[in-house]
């Protein structure tokens, strides 16, 4: 799918763009405080003991089925860990539903960069590994909803990034090629679904990113705050 003739397009770090995928947690919002109590409450309701913000950090991105996963194998072996992955899962989600936005808060200049972004002209949604409910429900609480005509959950299709599919089936509901558009995002799950769909991606320096250092992520270019973006309006 090549990009069809017509008006320039916004260019950022020198690639023309037209629309934008904005990934959710470690990019627009700083979720950790909400995973922290949610998985607390978890652990507490299972018996078993408790979990840093750090070992959180390194587990965030991949989807609420990996988070919990991967915390319960702080406390079992992997056999008993598996085992108790359900219960564990919607345990988790009773939690989380609660805590959902409560204990988080916006990273500075996403408001801003949002809003920069669309005065240029960009199409924006919010692609996300986060379940479609919280994802929707976090955007409102936060004031950001109204900046996405898509709000892409983890639940939308049968694959999560980094899996390419809900880039590209993104992309279709924007009427938008991959690569005319961005993706925003903090990790290399975020990096890795836009390179095999052939989007652009630009990456915060802010974010989780399993705890490793976010420029050795290849990427057209990285921002400290997403209003700070080097945006060039058409």
């Amino acid at each position: 799918m090549t990009a069809a003739p017509g008006p320039a397009a916004p260019l950022v770090a020198g690639v023309p763009v037209r629309a934008a995928l904005v990934d959710l947690d470690g990019t627009m919002v700083d979720t950790l405080g909400d995973f922290l109590v949610a998985l607390g409450g978890m652990l507490r309701e299972l018996g078993l003991g408790g979990v840093t913000p750090e070992q959180v950090a390194q587990r965030v991105g991949k989807g609420s089925e990996h988070l919990v996963a991967q915390v319960l194998r702080l406390h079992l072996p992997a056999q008993q860990a598996d085992a108790l992955q359900a219960q564990a899962l919607r345990v988790y989600q009773q939690h989380y539903t609660l805590a959902n936005g409560r204990h988080s808060e916006l990273f500075p200049g996403v408001v801003e960069g949002l809003r920069r972004l669309r005065d240029a002209g960009l199409a924006l949604a919010c692609v996300t590994n986060k379940p479609g409910v919280h994802a929707r429900e976090l955007l409102e609480r936060k004031g950001l909803l109204g900046f996405f005509s898509e709000v892409v959950g983890g639940d939308a299709f049968e694959r999560k990034k980094p899996d390419p599919l809900p880039l590209l089936r993104t992309c279709e509901r924007l009427g938008q090629p991959p690569e005319r558009t961005l993706m925003v995002g903090d990790s290399q799950n975020d990096a890795a679904a836009a390179a095999a769909a052939g989007c652009p991606a630009v990456l915060a320096t802010y974010g989780y990113n399993h705890g490793e250092p976010i420029r050795a992520t290849p990427a057209l270019a990285y921002f400290d705050r997403l209003d700070q973006l080097p945006l060039q309006p058409a």
